[in-house]
């Protein structure tokens, strides 16, 4: 299995370096070659399957020869012993036809647990075996950072730097970011706001010196083997709902896109999803690109879903990498054009490919207080405002004869305010991480300065 970047100039890799590589030296996103595809009795075959054997027969044949079996069964089994849930990813009714995804029972309570907790096997085996050591550094919106450290804390040959928007996260987000106090492990609190993160991020990674002399890895959504971990779920889900069957739709809240080009990778393995359907917030650059074909950046706007407070969508360009016919050189100039200019044009061949593939919806601030309060009221189920937005715009897309699947990306205790807001009820924090805000904090604030980050991460980071 070989792995080539989005934008065409970057070297090909097997699976285990690209996993470890992160962002391609070209700037682009590391994509498979080939899209292995199952068959419908191997679709079928899941069924009833523990979650973890799903795992390892969606994934087993992008990984090639990086991992031996055992060794991969044994990282799956590891990465998700620690989930509060035995289906890992449980799928609970909210309407005839209107399902939602519960991906918010890993140990930070986010959908990126699925992803990280895995990586975090993976490169244990991968680093042992090659007697290397990485610095991880990683920008977040929130939950992503969360995730990260709760894999890689306390291992020897990883350090952890993790880039967050100062005052732009939840109150818990932040808390699982600062109070771990393992030696390898730095929360730096950016003075800007994501974008801003994933840039200086970017940057990083194409200050080669810097890249090469820390060993520089990332676990952002730009890294491959997060998408391919998320992939999991839509075969999980959509098997439950009957697939191969019948089709089942997806929709998805999504800010950095690579939660829902998983789905377009499962669909592409042949599973038979329908339509995937983005819910973006207030910050709704993907639902103007698809209404209009122009991905034009703006200002940030803070919102109660701030996972989802993003202009510069990253895996947004691996679908833009498949509208363009794998055109990397295309793929290219556009990414020269958003840098340069802030935005861009999609060519109409494109743009038609990206809405046969993807529909979309925008949820105010109000609607989605409204959707939380709605969804407590008729079904019971406590909505974090991330979620909420996914099942705003599911209700309008969703038709009876075809299930709709909506990804609950977190926990409603992450996002407490506003479900307050919206219900009248503080949702608490399970019982394991009941003493979360009696935990001393340890974090460092961090102009938005290049040369300042890397002056840091070089200091601090273990020889």
């Amino acid at each position: 299995m070989r792995y080539v970047s989005t934008r065409g100039a970057a070297p090909v890799l097997d699976f285990g370096e690209a996993m470890l590589t992160g962002l391609a030296r070209d700037g682009g996103l590391y994509v498979p070659e080939t899209v292995p595809a199952l068959g419908r009795d191997e679709i079928a075959a899941l069924s009833g399957l523990s979650y973890e054997e799903t795992a390892f027969r969606v994934m087993r044949p992008f990984t090639g020869d990086a991992f031996t079996d055992a060794e991969f069964r044994a990282a799956i089994e590891a990465a998700y012993r620690g989930f509060g849930h035995p289906a890992r990813a449980p799928l609970v009714q909210l309407a005839p036809s209107h399902f939602l995804l519960e991906l918010f029972h890993g140990p930070t309570l986010a959908f990126k647990d699925f992803a990280m907790q895995l990586i975090g096997q993976l490169f244990q085996i991968a680093l042992k075996r090659q007697g290397r050591r990485i610095t991880i550094v990683g920008a977040t919106s929130g939950d992503t950072g969360s995730a990260a450290i709760e894999a890689f804390r306390g291992l020897d040959n990883v350090d952890v730097f993790i880039l967050f928007p100062e005052g732009r996260v939840s109150d818990v987000q932040r808390r699982q970011m600062t109070t771990p106090d393992e030696a390898n492990v730095h929360a730096l609190a950016l003075d800007g706001d994501f974008d801003d993160a994933q840039a200086r991020l970017k940057d990083m990674f194409n200050h080669f010196e810097f890249r090469d002399a820390v060993g520089l890895a990332g676990v952002n959504s730009i890294n491959w083997a997060r998408v391919l971990a998320q992939v999991v779920y839509y075969f999980t889900a959509a098997v439950s709902l009957g697939a191969p069957h019948r089709p089942v739709g997806f929709t998805v809240p999504t800010g950095n896109f690579g939660d829902i080009f998983a789905g377009h990778v499962a669909r592409r393995m042949g599973l038979p999803v329908d339509r995937l359907v983005i819910a973006t917030n207030q910050n709704d650059i993907l639902h103007r690109c698809l209404t209009t074909g122009r991905y034009e950046t703006g200002g940030v706007k803070p919102s109660i879903s701030p996972s989802m407070d993003i202009q510069v969508s990253s895996n947004f360009e691996r679908a833009l990498f498949d509208a363009y016919g794998r055109d990397g050189g295309a793929v290219a100039q556009l990414m020269e054009e958003l840098k340069v200019a802030g935005g861009f044009g999609v060519s109409q061949g494109a743009l038609e490919a990206l809405k046969a593939a993807y529909a979309s919806g925008r949820v105010s601030e109000d609607e989605t207080l409204a959707t939380i309060a709605r969804t407590r009221r008729t079904t019971g189920e406590l909505l974090c405002p991330h979620s909420a937005v996914g099942v705003a715009v599911a209700e309008r897309r969703r038709h009876p004869s075809m299930p709709m699947v909506t990804l609950a990306t977190a926990h409603p205790a992450k996002f407490p305010d506003a479900v307050e807001r919206a219900t009248g009820l503080r949702p608490p924090l399970p019982d394991r991480m009941a003493d979360l805000f009696s935990r001393p904090e340890r974090v460092t604030s961090v102009p938005n300065d290049l040369a300042a980050l890397e002056a840091l991460i070089k200091e601090r980071r273990r020889r």
